[in-house]
């Protein structure tokens, strides 16, 4: 006979942090005092039945979740947001717990599917801090170690995927996030996780955040503590992430080749569909390679405000916005191959159906079983003599 699970506070805790309510806000919202969820969370009170049930309508969270184990083999490592979104606590801590559970998605279809392996280049040296030389080298080693040369990638996200990286835009409703990036460690095995805004329409916007963010996982996840850092120190880092995604995106020579005529805006325009990238960013990269002027650089940016440019660029509703894939196929791949059904997975994680679609970005079908043929209710009783017309 199994015993009964207990009520776990911590997973109390992290209800409340995903759906982002402060304690007092979740007492309010339930009608109880915040002392009582606060007993609650520090394991010193159960909820009642009633206001279990209660919580469970207001976090959306099934009671299975409440009685759930944790997997205290998760180790969380710096996380990156690129907004403003580290200044508010509550935006923070909702997304720590959506890479959790994500993280628990994750680990449960890995038991099925064979994902592709972390392939990473090694970095030698943990630092700080880095001069935009060592960036530039580390752009150009990593294109080389994934065997990218030196030709545009058509599309980051499928590059980052086949080299073991974790994606998916999360669908958010909170536009402060424009994407952020994580390192966990499972089991001593490390996982990277980019999380990219699902309110990003902008094709060549997403190919530059992408690459921002794996600068960060590469140069910055030696740092001790993100939170620690100062205003500058803050603005350095996110500056060298910016750095490392122009390199990656724009190598060198073969952007300089492709610079015919670099004081022309029309041309930067044209250049956009070959190499995926803003125009904005590749004017600051032709200035960073000293292919333009300071004043040829300050003239092209009056330029692209005059002409709107800085709001919405041309091609920006023409050229397709990459997507991850990954997960999404791992779950049709289950579903579809009648090897697990949407409920069996939705219960061997505890989370429910609505919150993995949001948490995967899942396509609207994704979650859905596969039909049955219904037994059929007449049958030939032997074979015909003759052909039927």
């Amino acid at each position: 006979m199994t015993s009964l699970k207990s009520f776990n506070p911590n997973r109390l805790k992290a209800a409340r942090l995903y759906e982002g309510y402060t304690i007092t806000e979740l007492a309010n919202a339930i009608n109880i005092s915040k002392q009582a969820i606060s007993q609650f969370e520090h394991g010193k009170n159960q909820p009642s039945l009633e206001t279990l049930l209660q919580l469970i309508n207001v976090l959306k969270f099934p009671r299975d979740f409440f009685y759930g184990e944790d997997n205290n083999e998760i180790k969380i490592g710096n996380t990156f947001f690129r907004s403003a979104a580290t200044t508010n606590k509550k935006i923070y801590n909702s997304h720590i717990q959506k890479m959790l559970l994500t993280s628990r998605v994750y680990s449960f279809l890995e038991e099925y599917i064979d994902f592709p392996k972390v392939n990473l280049p090694m970095i030698d040296q943990e630092k700080d801090s880095y001069s935009d030389k060592e960036i530039e080298e580390l752009a150009n080693y990593t294109r080389s170690y994934w065997g990218l040369d030196d030709k545009p990638i058509q599309n980051i996200v499928n590059t980052l995927e086949k080299n073991g990286l974790i994606l998916t835009s999360l669908a958010s409703d909170e536009e402060k996030i424009d994407a952020f990036s994580q390192k966990q460690l499972v089991s001593g095995q490390e996982r990277y996780f980019i999380v990219l805004g699902s309110n990003n329409k902008s094709a060549v916007r997403r190919q530059f955040t992408a690459a921002h963010e794996l600068g960060h996982l590469l140069m910055h996840q030696w740092i001790n503590d993100i939170e620690e850092l100062t205003k500058e120190q803050y603005r350095e880092m996110e500056r060298q992430a910016d750095y490392f995604a122009a390199c990656f995106l724009l190598p060198r020579d073969a952007f300089l080749k492709s610079l015919l005529k670099p004081n022309n805006l029309d041309f930067y325009v044209l250049l956009k569909k070959t190499w995926k990238v803003s125009i904005g960013a590749m004017i600051i990269r032709a200035y960073h390679l000293e292919a333009i002027s300071y004043n040829t650089y300050q003239y092209l940016m009056r330029q692209m405000s005059f002409k709107g440019y800085r709001k919405n660029e041309p091609y920006d509703d023409l050229l397709m916005v990459p997507r991850p894939t990954v997960l999404n196929k791992a779950i049709k791949l289950l579903i579809t191959n009648n090897i697990l059904t949407a409920k069996e997975i939705i219960n061997a994680v505890e989370v429910p159906k609505e919150k993995i679609e949001v948490l995967l970005n899942l396509e609207s079908d994704a979650m859905i079983d596969k039909l049955q043929e219904p037994a059929p209710l007449i049958k030939l009783s032997k074979p015909p003599s003759k052909k039927i017309n």
